[in-house]
């Protein structure tokens, strides 16, 4: 009896060592493939950063940010572009937070897990990956062929659309992080429902809505396709948002395929500048979350 409780003793040990050691094994190729994919894609990462440095570098000087864009063969710089860029980005950053902060905090105290909820949440994730190019072609569609003028509104509009699920996500997320006690504990004061979500829920959620809105700016700065369709291009100086209007990401993508040096050095110039502009976009985000972080440990 003894023997046949000792066989059967071994026989489960051994049968407990081979998963293990299966285990161990499926651990380390997954292991190693993450690895190598990590390194894989670091390695692309700083071959597109030394590229943007090696190539950018050679145009960065005071000229970039002086002067306007040039003619063939001349000199001058990315001020009109450098300022397109600013107003249009500001404006669509203006519009896509207002109405993306106003529908996540919508989506999250009173929608909840309702079916309407839902279905908005997972339309907003489809809008979230949708191509720059058809908001663009959209926006083109609705304000660009109906008032037959390119312009720098346009263009914020379309932007603004690329901002709004972004934010929208990002607040609908961080308010349902904060606990319902602090809701529950302001009601139960008498304050008035808007009160609660502007003086409490708000201020709770701020970091991670902050971050969310840094995030939706730094996606939209490289945007290219939808300012074709909208606000076209402007080599001169313009402050008119109903008119065309230069931005630095149309201003690359018409330089860099010219036939002139001194275009193409412009255009990676931009580049890098852009580069340079979301890298800190992506640290401060970066930063106000992890002292958000420190400050509730």
């Amino acid at each position: 009896m003894n023997s046949v409780v000792a066989t059967s003793d071994s026989a489960a040990r051994a049968v407990e060592r081979r998963l293990y050691l299966r285990r161990n094994l499926v651990n380390r190729v997954a292991l190693v493939l993450g690895c190598a994919a990590a390194v894989f894609g670091l390695v692309f990462l700083f071959w597109i950063l030394w590229t943007t440095l090696s190539y950018g570098l050679k145009g960065v000087n005071l000229d970039l940010f002086t002067k306007m864009t040039p003619a063939p063969m001349a000199v001058g710089g990315l001020l009109n572009a450098f300022f397109g860029s600013a107003v249009i980005c500001l404006i669509a950053i203006v519009i896509g937070s207002l109405f993306g902060v106003a529908a996540g905090t919508w989506l999250a105290e009173f929608a909840g897990a309702k079916r309407i909820g839902t279905v908005t949440r997972f339309i907003n994730d489809i809008l979230i990956s949708a191509p720059s190019i058809v908001i663009g072609l959209f926006v083109a569609i609705v304000i660009v062929m109906q008032f037959k003028q390119y312009s720098a509104l346009a263009g914020a509009i379309a932007l603004a659309l690329l901002v709004i699920p972004v934010v929208v996500r990002t607040t609908d997320e961080m308010l349902r992080l904060v606990p319902s006690q602090m809701r529950e504990a302001a009601l139960s004061l008498g304050v008035p429902q808007w009160k609660v979500t502007v003086q409490v829920l708000y201020r709770a959620a701020l970091p991670g809505i902050v971050t969310g809105i840094l995030l939706a700016l730094a996606r939209i700065t490289g945007e290219t396709a939808p300012l074709l369709f909208t606000a076209f291009g402007n080599q001169y100086w313009s402050t008119d948002l109903l008119k065309p209007m230069a931005s630095v990401p149309v201003v690359m993508y018409q330089f860099v395929g010219s036939p002139y040096e001194s275009w193409q050095t412009l255009a990676w110039a931009g580049a890098l500048v852009l580069t340079m502009f979301v890298l800190l976009l992506s640290l401060l985000a970066r930063a106000i979350l992890l002292r958000n972080k420190t400050s509730h440990d």
